[in-house]
């Protein structure tokens, strides 16, 4: 096994292969080109894209070619794959600014200009395609029978899938092939949700050239508490750096090894030793993650000021920069009249309405400057200020600035 399969392995991107021996000995004997699917049905990359980032960055790293299929094309369709629903048609001037958004986050993990990573778009081979010479020259290697196999279509067939949804396997499968035509392709990775459409463009390669290519997958990445990963986006006016830092900084303690090994580029030997701190110790390890993982997605600068504004929050100002706290601005003459502690929870988002707003005080999770706020009809007026802001705090970790001007 090549050195760099044997790291995907290790630091847990394998989940499953199509030939783990023979690719081991592909990627070890040769320079491979290699790459991922991403359909831009939304504006940014979020927390389900970090693995199969990494993973390309490992594979880079290791000499070979990565490369970046935006899906212009497949988007129109929408993939099934983890999916109860059908997804919202977008129209071709949002997908292509989507893209054009993807490719600046990828240049977070890829190199493109030195590296060799190439961005592509599936609409210029798909959006020309004749159908009923697509259904003639590649439907006809697809079985129905096998195609419903696949987990994805069986839960789907319970809510109903369409006939466009259908289609996508097929789409994504001749995506694999035209790659493997033009640029030599032989290796596809993507989540464990993407296993059937993968094999079957691996499938269907060898069917057509006769060639063989391979399938990689890897786990979802979920918390050990059960709970999904959150909607968490790497574009940084969906979500600031220092609530990115914030989300990394408190997941469960159980889950902090695994997230180490997966979402940072820390020797093996490292995060295994981060991973393996307890108790009070295993804030240092949630530390290094949180840091690592925001500069890789947001710049160094951006992560130490997170962590600087974490450690104020947490700490006491003297302990670091608050700076970084997401803040906005109010006039001082609002303050000076007296603003009801109900709307500055709401208005900063740290609650979504008055009635969670009044719960929170009610239950004694909410502060503002350190003080425990007690009355729900409390006022908060200049005299409250310290060094001109509201620190105001929802819970044990999440904070929200108010800075008068």
């Amino acid at each position: 096994m090549s050195d760099v399969l044997q790291t995907l392995r290790e630091r847990g991107f394998v989940s499953q292969c199509s030939d783990e021996a023979a690719l081991g000995k592909l990627l070890g004997s040769e320079n491979v080109s290699y790459y991922v699917g991403f359909d831009p049905t939304g504006r940014s990359l979020h927390v389900g894209h970090l693995v199969p980032l990494f993973a390309m960055a490992h594979l880079q790293r290791a000499g070979h070619r990565a490369i970046c299929l935006a899906g212009g094309g497949t988007s129109r369709i929408g993939d099934p794959s983890g999916k109860s629903e059908t997804r919202k048609m977008l129209s071709l001037e949002e997908i292509a600014a989507n893209a054009e958004r993807f490719k600046a986050q990828f240049a977070r993990f890829l190199d493109f200009p030195r590296g060799g990573a190439l961005m592509l778009d599936n609409a210029e081979w798909l959006a020309p395609l004749n159908y009923i010479d697509f259904l003639r020259d590649i439907g006809r290697h697809f079985s129905v029978n096998r195609m419903l196999s696949f987990e994805t279509y069986k839960m789907r067939l319970e809510t109903g899938l369409s006939f466009i949804e259908f289609n996508y396997q097929l789409l994504q499968s001749y995506d694999y092939l035209v790659l493997y035509r033009r640029y030599g392709c032989r290796l596809q990775l993507g989540g464990d949700d993407q296993w059937g459409n993968i094999v079957s463009g691996m499938e269907l390669i060898r069917r057509v050239e006769g060639a063989e290519a391979f399938a990689l997958t890897s786990p979802l990445v979920t918390r050990s508490d059960g709970k999904k990963m959150g909607a968490l986006y790497l574009d940084p006016e969906m979500v600031s750096p220092y609530e990115f830092y914030q989300y990394w900084i408190n997941v469960p303690d159980a889950d902090t090894g695994k997230l180490l090994l997966l979402l940072t580029f820390i020797p093996t030997p490292e995060a295994r030793r981060l991973g393996a701190l307890a108790g009070g110790e295993a804030r240092v390890a949630k530390e290094a993650l949180a840091l690592e993982l925001t500069t890789v997605v947001h710049g160094k600068d951006a992560a130490e000021q997170a962590r600087e504004a974490s450690r104020a929050a947490f700490g006491g100002a003297a302990e670091g920069d608050i700076s970084g706290v997401p803040t906005h601005d109010m006039p001082r003459a609002l303050l000076d009249g007296g603003v009801g502690v109900l709307d500055l929870f709401v208005d900063s988002g740290l609650c979504p309405s008055r009635s969670e707003a009044r719960r929170l005080i009610e239950q004694g999770g909410a502060t503002v400057n350190g003080r425990k706020i007690a009355a729900i009809e409390e006022r908060l007026h200049s005299s409250d200020l310290e060094d001109g802001a509201l620190l105001l705090r929802a819970g044990k970790k999440r904070y929200y600035r108010v800075r008068a001007v």
